[in-house]
């Protein structure tokens, strides 16, 4: 079946991007879009959506508002041109953060997302540079704050991973693959199917596997050339 969807948002520039980018996708069904968090309550009083594209700032009543009159709301992927509101979108368990201007990769996995990872939380929006100096981590009903360069590695436990730093580890419902694509690419490198690492955090390196502190962490086969190509730039 089709995933019926609206695309709530002010900027009818917004609208039109969004709405083009959903008519490429054959499983989801555009049921309406609204210039105005108002005119979308009103609409769902009525109607039954899976799933909202929905803008932050708004007049009248926020995306955020919004969100929280709906007594069981559809699944939200918020979009807006501000970083500012992720914790929110971590406490109401929205599906995705996508930062304006959205390309349309970048809307593609947040919809595979929803589709195949309905339960799963967002760690940070994707960036191709370091904007921000720390994350949070959803571990159970808080959001613990943990600085990027503080982080060693992370280790895939199935459907969680593992977050270690120098004194603390934390462990977060979280598909790694996911956090691969989230994370400053400048900074983190995926090594093996089950571990990301802190490139500023190796103490040494073979073609085997990675040293960082006390921890040796193995090269996946799969992964050496790509891994190989990014360590050895500084060789000399």
């Amino acid at each position: 079946m089709p995933v019926k969807c609206i695309i709530v948002d002010d900027e009818p520039l917004a609208i039109e991007i969004i709405e083009s980018y959903v008519a490429k996708v054959e499983q989801l069904e555009l049921a309406g879009t609204f210039r105005n968090a108002i005119a979308a309550f009103a609409f769902l009083q009525q109607n039954t959506v899976d799933l909202i594209f929905l803008d932050i700032q708004m007049p009248k009543l926020s995306g955020i508002e919004f969100l929280r009159t709906l007594k069981d709301p559809p699944r939200v992927i918020f979009t807006t041109a501000y970083r500012d509101y992720a914790i929110e979108g971590f406490e109401l368990e929205v599906v995705d953060y996508l930062l304006k201007p959205i390309p349309f990769d970048r809307f593609l996995k947040a919809v595979a997302k929803f589709m195949h990872q309905p339960t799963a939380l967002p760690v940070i929006p994707k960036t191709d540079t370091l904007t921000d100096d720390h994350v949070y981590f959803k571990v159970d009903k808080k959001m613990i704050k943990t600085r990027m360069a503080d982080v060693l590695y992370i280790e895939s436990i199935k459907d969680y991973v593992k977050v270690k730093t120098a004194d603390k580890e934390i462990i977060t419902q979280q598909k790694i693959g996911y956090l691969e694509e989230s994370l400053p690419r400048n900074q983190f490198l995926r090594i093996h199917r089950s571990f990301i690492i802190n490139i500023d955090k190796i103490d040494a390196y073979s073609a085997v596997g990675v040293e960082i502190g006390k921890h040796t962490i193995p090269i996946g086969r799969n992964y050496k050339n790509d891994v190989m190509k990014v360590l050895t730039k500084n060789v000399f």
